[in-house]
């Protein structure tokens, strides 16, 4: 009774974005994967995000690899990320993120505590705010950090240095992230400004995936009145607008990414 107590729970929180980014999603459906390891556990776990390649290439792992071998990739390849993202990063520049991305904000947070200096611009994430919960982490880690309302987004672009965004899906032509990326990539292109995607490897997929639409409460009941609400969850960035992808494979346009990626 436990187990399934502790299985439901896991699930429950990833469904409803309690556990939120796809490094965490995936750690946490492993999880719950070994206290029920069956295909039967496999498809419910990658039933709640269809938009996470990661849940599915960790998923594709468990039963064939220990699970000490999984779980030490994340911390290995957050590593290489940050000692990259530190060697980009210059004194007293300015960083625009949008939504939650661990690998963001654990490369920030290193920069930080070497001694870069720098600030963030970081936008609140509407429906359910997940810029708040990156601020409030940047923050308590010493960064300065200035959040911004969504629709206030092109007035911190255009006064930043780099854009970093992290990724829930990589793919040929394009990157899936939270809604209002691509819309942001589009902003920073026309101002010039770089945009970097921080992200594991293992979140590249060859197969297109499904971009997730959340129930609309989230954003509106507006009841008896006679309103349609659209929650799209995600959006994708294509790839011209892309500067750099930063992974454990290093600092790569995304030709040169898909040409590493493809090796491992």
């Amino acid at each position: 009774m436990l187990r399934k107590y502790r299985f439901n729970r896991i699930c429950k929180n990833i469904k409803s974005i309690k556990i939120q980014g796809a490094t965490n999603i995936a750690k946490a459906s492993l999880k719950a994967y070994y206290l029920f390891p069956t295909q039967r556990t496999k498809r419910i776990l990658l039933s709640l995000r269809p938009t996470e390649p990661m849940l599915s290439h960790v998923l594709s792992l468990a039963g064939e690899e220990k699970k000490e071998k999984i779980l030490s990739h994340f911390r290995e390849a957050q590593e290489k990320i940050n000692l990259e993202v530190f060697s980009l990063i210059k004194n007293n520049s300015t960083i625009f993120t949008h939504c939650h991305s661990t690998n963001v904000i654990k490369s920030l947070l290193y920069s930080k505590k070497k001694g870069k200096n720098f600030r963030v611009y970081n936008t609140e994430t509407r429906p359910i705010y997940q810029g708040r919960k990156t601020s409030k982490e940047l923050s308590r880690g010493g960064i300065s950090v200035t959040n911004f309302i969504d629709s206030a987004a092109a007035i911190a672009i255009k006064s930043s240095d780099y854009i970093f965004l992290g990724a829930d899906a990589i793919l040929k032509d394009s990157v899936i992230n939270k809604v209002g990326s691509g819309m942001f990539a589009e902003i920073a292109r026309a101002n010039k400004v770089p945009v970097y995607i921080v992200a594991d490897s293992w979140k590249y997929s060859k197969n297109s995936v499904k971009l997730e639409q959340r129930d609309f409460k989230e954003v509106w009941d507006p009841k008896k009145n006679k309103i349609h609400v659209k929650n799209p969850a995600f959006e994708s960035i294509p790839i011209r607008n892309i500067t750099k992808i930063i992974s454990e494979l290093g600092i790569l346009s995304p030709r040169e990414f898909f040409k590493e990626v493809k090796k491992t």
